[in-house]
């Protein structure tokens, strides 16, 4: 099997230093930070990964992040990124990225004060995409099997924004991202 993961650090590469919309950090600090606290909290293998990952949809292909709030930020990245997940890691990677933006509408809609710690541009894309759930939508999102690491993931996405932050480099996640790998 071929692996993805030269693919990942040439696309972190060659793309992460791109914007991240209008946040303070690019998209591989904002990755790095992400999967750091993954790391800091014990997480496995796979729900590090994710949290490397979960923004990835955003740069695996040429499309451009609005340099701005101003625009339609639903550009739907984890769609985009999961069936390329699921493919090489299996759903306990990619099923967390899938549900990253859910969990966003999930926590703000069981938790009201939530959506006060978003960022201008988090809480921009959190109306773009549909702002709280219905009963029905969380209750759907409560059954998914990966929910709760989809919750944990979103939590670390939104504190992930803190410009100079010393993280370890790429390089680091590697391990993580072969104990992730579908064999």
């Amino acid at each position: 099997m071929h692996t993805p993961i030269p693919t990942i650090i040439e696309i972190f590469q060659t793309r992460g230093t791109e914007a991240y919309g209008s946040e303070a950090v690019n998209q591989l600090e904002h990755a790095l930070q992400c999967a750091s606290m993954a790391v800091d909290c014990g997480s496995p293998a796979s729900l590090v990964s994710a949290a490397l990952l979960h923004d990835i949809g955003h740069i695996i292909h040429d499309d451009q992040l609005p340099a701005n709030d101003e625009g339609d930020l639903d550009d739907s990245h984890e769609d985009r990124a999961h069936p390329w997940l699921l493919e090489h890691f299996g759903p306990a990677v990619a099923d967390p990225v899938r549900l990253h933006l859910a969990a966003k509408r999930y926590i703000c809609s069981v938790d009201a004060d939530y959506v006060h710690s978003l960022s201008p541009t988090s809480l921009k894309s959190y109306y773009d995409q549909g702002g709280n759930m219905t009963d029905d939508e969380r209750a759907a999102f409560e059954s998914e099997s990966y929910f709760h690491d989809a919750v944990t993931l979103r939590r670390w996405d939104d504190l992930g924004k803190i410009p100079g932050l010393s993280t370890p480099d790429i390089d680091f996640f590697v391990p993580y991202l072969e104990k992730s790998l579908c064999l």
